[in-house]
């Protein structure tokens, strides 16, 4: 789950980050408020969950408060990749003399969290990795020591941070990591982390990517989701409790299993395909949700072809079978599809499936075989 900036920066300040004073407006004349409370200039960020927003223009200064109500009246509404900007973060603007960034994520080969930072802040992390990969300074975090001063004190070294900055580097830096274990997120960011003209540390920008698997420990943070984030996919996905991610293959899969999955991907792609969505409707679906699950992949415009592949332990094949026709009643589609179903009532799902004119298949390499033939016939 993504979180907005201003959310992002809110939960930042509850571990101590010293982040701009600011508040969102959702209409010129409250921004037009909040920028005569703050005094000064002050900066109009659009908040949508996508980025580039300042390239986009959805960033931009304001002198005073007058102009501060004419540029959200000129955010306020644009079309920024596809999301429509409702909501401003108005925050008063910072005496930046230097920008830097920091952030941290998990590292999956050495099984801990990892903090990162760099001299180059304000430009995305993975331009900096790609370009002057030197340029980014790590050191993991223990799981059960936690951020130590001296790893800290490494980094600012490394990043060539003045000493008189060190103690509240260390601040920020603990507290960062803190907020990542205490959220339960994959990715907690500041870029830029900015030096002030008087010597001081201010986060002016924030993201947090939150594991969708811990929001049941975290119903403060659930309650924070937009409902406009990701697409109608994603979102239908996750109103049924399906695991879903977008790819940009040809072929739709609908599976029960993540490991079932990833082998019948791997099975596409050995085959000569590319899978278009990675989909796993869990075990024990009822017919309600193979039907969405179904749905789902036929609205994308890219699938030449479904593969169906289902293992019937908890979940019944006959059930799978009953949401599949159940879908096809709703969802009119000349698509192909491929069945591959073994397990619980295999015989009978398969029947069923062939008295509605899909073809079936025994193991899964043909299955995979038949669906990128027909794949590749229907385009």
């Amino acid at each position: 789950m993504k979180l907005h900036e201003y959310q992002s920066k809110r939960i930042f300040a509850q571990y101590g980050i010293p982040i701009p004073r600011g508040e969102i407006a959702t209409t010129p004349s409250e921004a037009r408020r909040i920028a005569e409370e703050l005094g000064g200039r002050v900066v109009i960020k659009s908040q949508v969950l996508v980025g580039g927003r300042g390239k986009a223009g959805g960033i931009k200064l304001a002198k005073d408060a007058d102009e501060a109500e004419g540029l959200a009246g000129r955010i306020l509404g644009m079309d920024i990749k596809g999301l429509k900007v409702e909501t401003v973060l108005v925050d008063a603007a910072a005496d930046i003399r230097q920008e830097i960034y920091l952030g941290v994520v998990i590292d999956r080969a050495a099984c801990r969290p990892v903090l990162m930072a760099s001299a180059e802040g304000g430009v995305e992390i993975e331009e900096v990795a790609r370009t002057n990969p030197s340029a980014i300074v790590k050191t993991h975090v223990d799981p059960f020591l936690g951020l130590r001063s001296y790893q800290t004190r490494d980094v600012a070294i490394g990043i060539g941070l003045a000493r008189c900055l060190w103690k509240a580097f260390h601040k920020i830096a603990a507290g960062l990591v803190e907020c990542f274990v205490g959220s339960d997120a994959s990715l907690a960011e500041i870029n830029p982390l900015v030096i002030t003209g008087d010597d001081g540390l201010l986060a002016v920008d924030g993201k947090m990517l939150i594991d969708d698997n811990s929001l049941f420990r975290h119903p403060d943070l659930a309650a924070l989701r937009d409902a406009s984030e990701g697409t109608w996919a994603e979102a239908e996905a996750r109103r049924f409790e399906l695991s879903y991610v977008d790819m940009d293959g040809e072929i739709g899969c609908m599976v029960n299993g993540a490991g079932l999955a990833m082998t019948t991907m791997d099975l596409i792609k050995l085959s000569g395909g590319a899978p278009a969505n990675f989909l796993d409707i869990g075990g024990g679906a009822k017919s309600d949700k193979v039907a969405a699950a179904l749905r789902i992949i036929l609205a994308d415009a890219r699938v030449k072809a479904v593969l169906l592949n289902i293992f019937g332990g908890i979940t019944r094949c006959d059930e799978v079978a009953a949401g599949i026709l159940e879908a096809l009643q709703q969802v009119e589609t000349n698509v192909p599809m491929v069945a591959r179903l073994v397990g619980t009532n295999a015989d009978e799902g398969r029947s069923m499936l062939a008295d509605a004119n899909l073809l079936t298949a025994t193991t899964l390499l043909e299955a995979a075989q038949m669906a990128v033939a027909a794949a590749h016939g229907a385009s």
